[in-house]
């Protein structure tokens, strides 16, 4: 079977990104980074002041979607 692709945080395989995801200092910092990457300045703002939220969203769309599609 072939690994999944994954589009979420620097184009890590699931497993990385899974394991980035649940580290709340680079799920925060890689969320803001994936945001300004996207042109979203003002919800990479919002990633910082609003960091617990962000976590659980991304967290459960990398968990989900294998990708942040969420919030982005």
């Amino acid at each position: 079977m072939a690994a999944k692709t994954n589009k979420a945080y620097l184009k890590q395989p699931f497993i990385v990104s899974l394991i980035l995801a649940i580290i709340p200092i680079t799920n925060v910092v890689l969320g803001i980074v994936y945001r300004l990457g996207k042109g979203n300045l003002i919800l990479a703002v919002l990633n910082l002041l609003l960091a617990p939220v962000f976590y659980v969203v991304d967290l459960v769309s990398v968990i989900l979607n294998n990708d942040l599609k969420f919030l982005v």
